[in-house]
């Protein structure tokens, strides 16, 4: 990384001497004739660190360092002055500033004052970074990605938590729909207040209005006592109605009112029941073309999908692969009492190879097969459903329309790493690429690869 350092200093020879000085030592300088000049270069939002005059015409040094310290607190600042103004520089250490030096400046000591303030910065970063990935972890925990899709996912999460507003999750079958459920009332402020969760596809229409809103004894037959709907259940909470689009058009005009007056009645009573529930929603099926169907209530969908979070396939977000498998084979090594160390090139392949129309829920059953399955330390293709095995056998590799040129090009190289049963020297000779270059591929897309020599030759 090559540090962007300023030199502000109305003396231009020191100027323009300071920034020669620090581009031998490799930094690139930018310069400032007086304060105001320097604060307005600064605050374009590239400057690493800051070497300032205490004594410029207009904007003094002073003011600078006050303006950085608090619009950009950690950034650090070398102050100059001369030698009777000592306690002034003293006074901007206390203000701010990392160290100062007086003029005439001794270079061999800047140079390690530079140094050393950058390499303080470095750290701070790394620690902040460290940080923030930890919280990320915590509040995502169930949630395992770090593609581009995924993080636009986390994103909207992080922001539509917070409020009130009902969220509608979508997405095929198999993609986590529910740990998305599960983040957004962790990242809310009903984190305390029960989170219940209704499977609206699993009840019967007459069952799933019992189940939401509770009932009355004796309001039909098998109904020996009153019952508590999950409505009541989740008051201050959130309610999680997983598949809402199996549910008949009687339940969706009672969910509809519940949306606009917060206000229901339980089968068979006359009690009107305030809730105070936070409503998570969530389908694979297209409710656009449900409601064009006339089987779903376009009213009752756009109280839904105020905030919509789109969960992406797992053939949309294979970046995410490697992380997944990891997290799998970890856990169901330990489940399993078995020692697993990874899992070999052609496996690997066929993993990357296959689509996963099944998403996250299939790639976790395979993981738990392959677990299961294997006599060794290492998974092979042999230890993989047959689904997945030697998906190039018809010497064909399909590349589905739309699809990115880096994103083709792991296809073409993990497909034909399958064909050719994990043999990285007969594959980079096919595809008229180094085997170097094969390498350096694969470790970027595989970075937890076991194997560097060949299977087979």
């Amino acid at each position: 990384m090559k540090f962007k350092l300023l030199v502000a200093d109305d003396e231009k020879n020191i100027r323009e001497g300071l920034a020669a000085s620090l581009e031998m030592d490799g930094y690139e300088v930018v310069t400032a004739a007086d304060g105001s000049e320097g604060w307005k270069r600064f605050q374009k939002g590239d400057v690493d660190l800051v070497i300032t005059d205490l004594r410029m015409p207009g904007l003094s040094g002073e003011e600078l360092l006050k303006r950085i310290e608090s619009e950009s607190p950690g950034i650090p600042v070398i102050v100059l002055t001369g030698h009777g103004t000592v306690e002034t520089a003293v006074e901007a250490m206390r203000n701010g500033a990392w160290d100062f030096l007086t003029k005439p400046v001794n270079l061999d000591h800047l140079g390690q004052l530079v140094r050393r303030a950058l390499a303080n910065r470095e750290l701070v970063l790394k620690h902040r970074r460290l940080e923030e990935e930890l919280n990320h972890q915590k509040q995502f925990r169930t949630m395992i990605g770090s593609s581009a899709p995924m993080r636009r996912v986390f994103d909207t999460i992080s922001r539509a938590a917070p409020s009130r507003a009902s969220i509608l999750i979508t997405g095929e079958s198999g993609v986590g729909k529910e740990l998305v459920a599960d983040a957004i009332h962790e990242l809310s402020p009903r984190k305390d207040k029960p989170l219940i969760k209704v499977h609206c596809a699993a009840l019967a229409a007459s069952l799933l209005e019992s189940e939401l809103f509770g009932h009355e004894k004796g309001s039909f037959t098998g109904a020996v006592s009153r019952m508590r709907g999950r409505f009541e259940l989740a008051n201050e909470g959130t309610l999680f109605l997983d598949e809402i689009g199996e549910i008949d058009q009687n339940i969706q005009i009672k969910l509809l009112r519940v949306l606009q007056e917060r206000k229901f009645q339980r089968v068979g009573g006359e009690e009107t029941i305030e809730t105070d529930v936070r409503i998570v929603a969530a389908t694979n099926k297209d409710l656009k073309a449900e409601i064009e169907k006339g089987s779903f209530r376009e009213d009752l969908y756009f109280r839904l999908n105020v905030v919509n979070i789109h969960v992406p396939p797992l053939r949309e977000r294979k970046d995410d692969l490697p992380l997944l498998i990891t997290a799998f084979l970890k856990d169901f090594a330990a489940e399993n009492r078995k020692t697993i160390e990874g899992i070999d090139d052609r496996a690997r392949a066929s993993l990357y190879a296959y689509d996963w129309p099944g998403n996250i829920r299939e790639l976790r059953n395979c993981m738990e097969s392959a677990v299961v399955m294997t006599r060794g330390p290492l998974i092979t293709e042999e230890d993989l459903p047959p689904t997945l095995r030697s998906k190039t056998e018809d010497g064909w590799i399909r590349i589905p329309l739309g699809t990115s040129m880096e994103e083709s090009e792991k296809i073409i190289i993990r497909d034909t790493l399958s064909a050719n049963k994990g043999n990285k020297s007969k594959t980079a000779d096919i595809l008229g690429i180094g085997r170097k270059t094969l390498h350096r591929k694969l470790a970027e897309w595989l970075p937890d690869s076991v194997q560097d020599d060949d299977e087979e030759d």
